[in-house]
């Protein structure tokens, strides 16, 4: 199924830009990270051939088991291989950064094992060709998953609740310099309809259902993936969600189990 391409058809919104806040208390949003426009986005990623984490070598190596897991699609695998997850997480968890595990990244968050990261992105690209246009992602946290889709998408606009997060995410992503990437600091229930229509929409966050404002926002021909509640019968316990919106219909598929921080209105 072919996807629109949401910025052929709406200009997208200047930069810097702002969300509403909703808390008198917490300052104003920052300006959205922008930086100079690279000739090629992988040249933007550098990869160092060496030893230790910063060998591509160790990459490789998980993106060879994310294969042996499945994980088929040669675009999503390159990015994994390209995106150095130690530079993501904390100096005392370094170590653990290429395993197949979740780890925190401060403030109640965690940052995905890459086997979810992986197959949620694969379900996003799945059946696309080429590059996905203008995408959503809702929950930046440290900033991993904006990196890897920056390599997938022409645009990403990725929300995130926490400042804290927020800060850090612009931090880990400053030394890529990712023009297509731009960061924005509030609530991510809403979306952001100045962005939209989106060719994509990918959730860090669970809810009891996926927000009817993100299905408005996400085009024809469009995807969402998120994780959601697995029903009342299915307390605490949450499952991957597929949205595709075609012309006739929305279709909702429901995939695998899986587990992630709740999603919350609000900053903080």
């Amino acid at each position: 199924m072919a996807l629109s391409n949401p910025s052929g058809t709406r200009q997208r919104p200047g930069f810097p830009a702002k969300l509403e806040s909703r808390t008198e208390s917490v300052p104003a949003a920052r300006p959205a990270i922008k930086v100079r426009q690279l000739a090629d986005q992988r040249q933007a990623i550098h990869v160092v051939h060496g030893v230790g984490l910063d060998s591509s070598a160790v990459r490789q190596n998980m993106v060879a088991k994310l294969a042996q897991q499945g994980m088929s699609i040669p675009a999503v695998l390159q990015a994994m291989g390209s995106i150095e997850r130690h530079r993501f997480v904390d100096t005392a968890l370094v170590n653990q950064a290429y395993e197949d595990t979740s780890l925190p990244i401060g403030l109640g968050q965690t940052i995905s094992k890459p086997g979810v990261v992986c197959r949620m992105l694969e379900l996003l690209h799945q059946g696309r060709p080429g590059r996905l246009g203008r995408v959503l992602e809702i929950g930046t946290g440290c900033g991993y998953q904006a990196a890897l889709l920056s390599l997938l998408c022409t645009e990403v606009y990725s929300i995130e609740r926490l400042r804290g997060l927020h800060d850090k995410a612009r931090d880990n992503l400053r030394h890529l310099r990712l023009a297509n990437v731009h960061l924005l600091f509030g609530d991510g229930t809403p979306g952001y309809a100045r962005g939209a229509p989106y060719a994509g929409i990918i959730a860090a966050a669970g809810g009891e259902a996926v927000p009817q404002a993100w299905i408005d926002q996400l085009a024809v021909g469009g995807r969402l993936v998120a994780p959601v509640s697995a029903g009342a019968a299915n307390a605490g316990k949450q499952v991957l969600l597929v949205i595709d919106k075609t012309p006739q219909a929305v279709v909702q598929t429901v995939m695998e189990g899986v587990y992630f921080v709740p999603l919350k209105s609000g900053i903080a």
